[in-house]
């Protein structure tokens, strides 16, 4: 965790909750965040089983190009991520996880940044569970705001326990997701003679096979 939106979050939400797995809904108080309300989010559980926005602050409406509440959440990730996202989020919900993403956000136009997701369950009985969260942009380009963000990839997961770690356990590194997309490289010299070769997540794939 690198964002001061995800620590100022989760400080507050450790402080509401007291020991409990989450603070009910109805201790969140607006206005003991109201520095973050801009980037913070509430989502729950619509009649389908999918996670989607009850409230969106401001500055991710704007960010996003568009009015979030209603909207699904795993739909802002591609296709290749939104299971997991899905199943990221429903955790937060049944299980009461902590989770925090890293992800590359991709303009309308092409641009890209990174952002930090903080996502913290809330009590609301088992009918209605719910999800507070923040998303902070790792930098602030000009363009955010303005150019929408239409797609993103996951960069990194984490699922905290805060009861063991409260700072997001430092000691234990965050999980990189790797691309599909095999990337063209030059082999070291020991291995120079058997051609070019691509990496596909942990494999190596070398040009070339039997010949007859």
């Amino acid at each position: 965790m690198n964002q001061n939106g995800s620590i100022t979050l989760f400080h507050y939400w450790n402080r509401l909750r007291d020991g409990r797995p989450a603070p009910k809904r109805s201790e969140v108080e607006p206005a003991d965040i109201k520095s973050l309300l801009a980037d913070t989010f509430i989502l729950e559980r619509d009649t389908r089983g999918e996670a989607v926005f009850r409230l969106a602050g401001t500055r991710l409406c704007a960010g996003y190009g568009r009015e979030l509440k209603g909207f699904s959440f795993p739909s802002l990730w591609r296709e290749k991520d939104q299971r997991l996202v899905s199943r990221l989020i429903h955790g937060v919900f049944d299980q009461k996880s902590v989770v925090l993403i890293t992800y590359e956000g991709f303009s309308r136009n092409g641009r890209s940044n990174k952002f930090e997701l903080l996502a913290l369950p809330l009590d609301g009985g088992v009918e209605n569970p719910r999800c507070l969260g923040v998303i902070s942009a790792a930098e602030k380009p000009f363009w955010l705001g303005a150019d929408p963000i239409t797609d993103a990839l996951i960069d990194s997961i984490r699922v905290v326990d805060p009861e063991k770690e409260p700072m997001f356990l430092k000691n234990r590194p965050a999980i990189s997701v790797p691309s599909l997309v095999p990337i063209e490289y030059d082999p070291p010299e020991t291995i120079s003679a058997l051609g070019r070769a691509r990496r596909i997540r942990h494999l190596v794939v070398f040009d070339g096979g039997r010949e007859e």
